[in-house]
Parts: structure tokens; C-alpha cells; sequence
């Protein structure tokens, strides 16, 4: 379904300040769907919308590009809830 190819590529994530590869993108949002800021990260790289149009349920890609991001405090909650949970289960590399 995904392209191994495209998973490696990475950029600089605005969000963590560091650079991060698509995969990661894929499924760092809420309830491991993809990053609400994917489309923006990528779209001079390749052609992500077509990608994930393709690659993603219709409901899954329509979330991206209709529903507004959610306020930044309540993103960085959220993604130290994430860090703390994969660091108890082992999630981390």
C-alpha cells in the first residue's frame, strides 16, 4: 500500500524542531493517523496530496485537508502523552 521509497525520505519537522522521515509523519497524529501538518511539510518534496489521497481511507484524507488544526498547547500535551506511552511499552528505537 505505502511506498518504501517515499517512508525514508525526511525533512524538518516544525513541530519537533528536528528532521524526521514521512513514515513518522504517517502516523504521528491522534490515534496514529497522520500528522495534520503533513501536507504542508511535504508538498515541495513530492506530491503528497495525490499520494495520501491514494493511499488513505477517503475519511482519513479528508480530515487533513478540512478540519483545522487543533490549538498548539493542547498538540504539545499530546504528543508527550504519546512519548510517555511509547516510552512505557517500549516503543522508542
Amino acid at each position: 500500500m505505502f511506498d518504501p521509497q517515499k517512508d525514508n525520505l525526511e525533512t524538518r519537522c516544525p513541530r519537533l524542531g528536528s528532521v524526521i522521515p514521512f513514515r513518522y509523519c504517517l502516523i504521528s497524529g491522534p490515534d496514529s493517523l497522520p500528522c495534520f501538518k503533513i501536507l504542508d511539510c511535504w508538498w515541495e518534496i513530492f506530491d503528497v496530496d495525490t499520494y495520501l489521497k491514494e493511499n488513505l481511507p477517503t475519511e482519513t484524507y479528508n480530515s487533513l485537508v478540512t478540519e483545522p488544526p487543533k490549538p498548539k498547547v493542547a498538540s504539545i500535551v499530546e504528543i508527550a502523552q504519546q512519548v510517555k506511552q511509547k516510552k512505557q511499552t517500549g516503543g522508542f528505537c
